[in-house]
């Protein structure tokens, strides 16, 4: 067999073991990484190469050396969760680099940290006066925490007293032309509504939407796959009938979520009136609008 087969079969075979070890060792962004994870991934990433390319190198020893080093880190996580002493040794402790405005040069020492270094690290936390810094830490990933004066912090409603409405997750409804169907069910809305609000966004269906989002207030925010290509106006009879659309979807939901029944009967009710006054508008709303010298006569 040619010796690029080979060398081809092993870095297939090496590529798989290191998508299956990463599973293993579980997802973790490269910027929380400690010292000790970013040792455990070189060695990991030199071990696979070298078992790709040195054909000297067995499969099943490099397999091996490969399990051993994924093994490593889960087991000294399990140990982590049990011993705070032991994860001091492999983890290391965030260490105070600012206090009260002003600098420890121990620490930063000890951190070998030099001062270009720590005001660098303050201004990407938005904080480019040190007289406004509380306190600054350096974690064991190697970020610096930052806390603001109470002077210094943005002003917050919290901080004003204010009520702040409560706001949930936007969800997508629209991808890539397709409509979420099980998502806009959950939301308690229709396809009908979905079609009307898109309309009313510059989209003839939903085939034109890159992408739709409802927010949490059920609001629709669409992104057309041709954003420099804006829509005729919506006539006014095709606004009124999507509104009417989209009162019926929000009864049928607020009966859907409600548990009175006196409630749950009135939402109701109110969904048939909403229907049988669509059906009486119906031909005038689908109708085109009338011209001027037709309003004239």
């Amino acid at each position: 067999m040619p010796e690029y087969i080979l060398i081809l079969i092993r870095a297939v075979l090496a590529f798989f073991v290191l998508m299956a070890m990463t599973k293993l060792m579980g997802n973790k962004q490269i910027s929380h990484l400690t010292f000790f994870d970013y040792v455990v991934g070189i060695t990991i990433g030199s071990i696979a190469a070298s078992l790709s390319s040195d054909q000297g190198i067995k499969i099943l020893n490099g397999l091996v050396g490969i399990l051993v080093w994924a093994i490593f880190p889960i087991v000294i996580s399990l140990v982590n969760f049990k011993s705070y002493k032991f994860r001091r040794l492999t983890d290391g402790h965030p260490t105070v680099l600012v206090e009260n405005g002003m600098i420890l040069e121990q620490n930063m020492a000890q951190a070998r940290l030099t001062t270009d270094e720590l005001m660098l690290y303050l201004r990407e936390k938005n904080a480019f006066q040190l007289a406004d810094v509380e306190f600054a830490v350096l974690e064991t990933n190697g970020n610096v925490s930052v806390l603001l004066k109470k002077d210094a912090q943005p002003v917050t409603a919290k901080m004003l007293n204010l009520a702040v409405k409560e706001e949930h997750a936007p969800r997508i409804v629209i991808m890539d032309g397709v409509i979420m169907q099980k998502t806009l069910q959950k939301l308690g809305f229709t396809a009908e509504w979905l079609l009307g609000e898109i309309r009313k966004q510059g989209a003839k269906n939903p085939e034109d939407v890159f992408l739709g989002q409802i927010t949490s207030d059920g609001q629709l925010y669409v992104d057309l796959k041709q954003d420099k290509l804006k829509g005729k106006p919506v006539p006014a009879q095709q606004l009124m009938a999507d509104e009417l659309r989209k009162v019926q979807a929000m009864l049928e939901k607020l009966a859907l979520g409600t548990r009175s029944r006196t409630a749950k009967t009135m939402y109701q009710k109110n969904v048939k009136r909403v229907k049988q006054l669509q059906s009486l508008l119906a031909p005038y709303l689908d109708s085109p609008p009338a011209s001027k010298q037709e309003t004239k006569q």
